[in-house]
């Protein structure tokens, strides 16, 4: 397929649903102080790469220090501002967030493994589960993926080796060095 008709097809309908903690940036658990940001190296590469290529970008992330009580959604708010600041792409980022505030044992709404955002971003972008990808770190990043019938890939830049995962051999789900590593080697032209 021509790159420009490849390129059309994926504006269309092509979407990279991202984990934030582990995948974008260093993984400081319940990270409340915009200071502590740290992006991954080659995030934002491959963020512009990704967006270059015309595929949407959701940032779908799980926040159980907000349910916890150890801080406010506010905080979070100001975490992903910086986030956005240091990768350098203008702002907004990405096409929605989703910050998932659940801690465990509190009724699921967003909080992953629950495909529920990436479902409702499918029907409202009329996105093709084809040319959509869930990226992350954890076994829950995996199974929103999986639950909501879209591509999964794994990256190891998060706490654990998702290749340690029973999900990923499993499902056989691709793991990658991070998520520049994904872009260069999944999202070709």
């Amino acid at each position: 397929m021509p790159i420009e008709n490849r390129k059309s097809e994926i504006e269309n309908r092509g979407a990279l649903f991202l984990d934030r903690d582990g995948t974008l940036i260093v993984d400081k658990v319940y990270l409340a102080d915009p200071a502590g940001v740290e992006l991954i190296p080659g995030t934002a590469a491959a963020l512009r790469r990704a967006r270059d290529l015309g595929y949407k970008l959701f940032l779908f992330t799980n926040q159980s220090g907000i349910g916890r009580g150890y801080h406010t959604l506010e905080d979070t708010h100001r975490v992903n501002a910086r986030m956005e600041e240091l990768i350098g792409l203008g702002s907004p980022l990405f096409d929605a967030v989703c910050i998932a505030p659940e801690a465990p044992g509190q009724p699921v709404v967003y909080r992953k493994p629950s495909p529920r955002f990436i479902l409702e971003m499918r029907a409202r972008h009329g996105l093709d589960p084809a040319l959509c990808w869930m990226v992350g770190d954890s076994a829950a990043d995996i199974g929103a993926g999986l639950a909501a019938k879209i591509n999964v890939a794994a990256v190891r830049t998060g706490k654990i080796d998702p290749s340690t995962l029973p999900e990923v051999a499993t499902h056989r789900i691709p793991v990658f060095a991070n998520l520049a590593d994904f872009v260069d080697k999944r999202l070709k032209d």
